[in-house]
């Protein structure tokens, strides 16, 4: 039997660097919106819980994601120093599944075919890996705090095309089982897989720019959505 996979989205109403964010407009739709819709279209997903503190989140929910199940963040899980990893305890908690997939509203250019691949490349790499986590290839030079190189050697100026590629854990999803989030504290587990995103649909909201960036590309890219 094909194993039950469950997406989990938490959404926060409150946000320092961009008020808002979650409910605010980009494209013609609230935020949270887009994650919605491309999670609707994964047919791999067995369904979706979305986790809130927000009124307007819910209320937006009940009106447009009837399908979407809703549930209200308990007092002591709310706040900016609660610990993501226990969020998702207490949501794995009231909803079953075999695998969760978890992502963000703020990852609005992720595509539904990218998160299909994701779970398919997870399900074929079982049991040689217990999860998996969303990874943005660089070709860059990088260094360290204290000005060492980290994936390239000064004194040979290869092209950054041709540099070993290095790679930056993204945020965009996480594959994980409960008994794994309970153990570890985590998401990730002893035998994580990487699992390649294509840098523009890892675009992540964290700051105003990022919000003006992203409703740029989303028009441009999806014009009809």
């Amino acid at each position: 039997m094909k194993p039950r996979m469950i997406a989990l989205v938490p959404m926060r109403h409150h946000s320092e660097r961009v008020p808002g964010k979650n409910y605010r407009e980009l494209a013609g739709k609230p935020l949270f919106h887009h994650i919605l819709n491309t999670l609707g279209a994964v047919p791999e997903l067995d369904g979706v819980l979305v986790d809130s503190d927000s009124p307007d989140i819910l209320e937006g929910l009940t009106q447009h994601f009837p399908d979407v199940r809703t549930i209200s963040r308990p007092e002591h899980l709310r706040g900016d120093g609660v610990p993501m990893n226990e969020i998702l305890i207490h949501d794995t908690g009231v909803i079953e599944a075999d695998y969760y997939l978890q992502t963000h509203s703020t990852n609005p250019l992720l595509r539904a075919e990218t998160i299909s691949a994701a779970i398919q490349t997870f399900l074929k790499g079982l049991p040689e890996y217990d999860s998996l986590f969303g990874v943005t290839r660089l070709h860059t030079r990088l260094w360290d705090q204290l000005g060492r190189p980290v994936n390239h050697n000064p004194n040979v100026l290869l092209r950054t095309q041709d540099l070993p590629p290095i790679y930056e854990e993204n945020s965009c999803m996480y594959i994980f089982s409960r008994p794994l989030l309970i153990a570890r504290r985590n998401r990730l587990g002893e035998r994580p897989l990487m699992f390649e995103i294509p840098s523009i649909q890892a675009w992540d909201i964290d700051e105003e720019l990022d919000f003006t960036v992203a409703d740029t590309l989303f028009r441009k890219l999806y014009p009809d959505q």
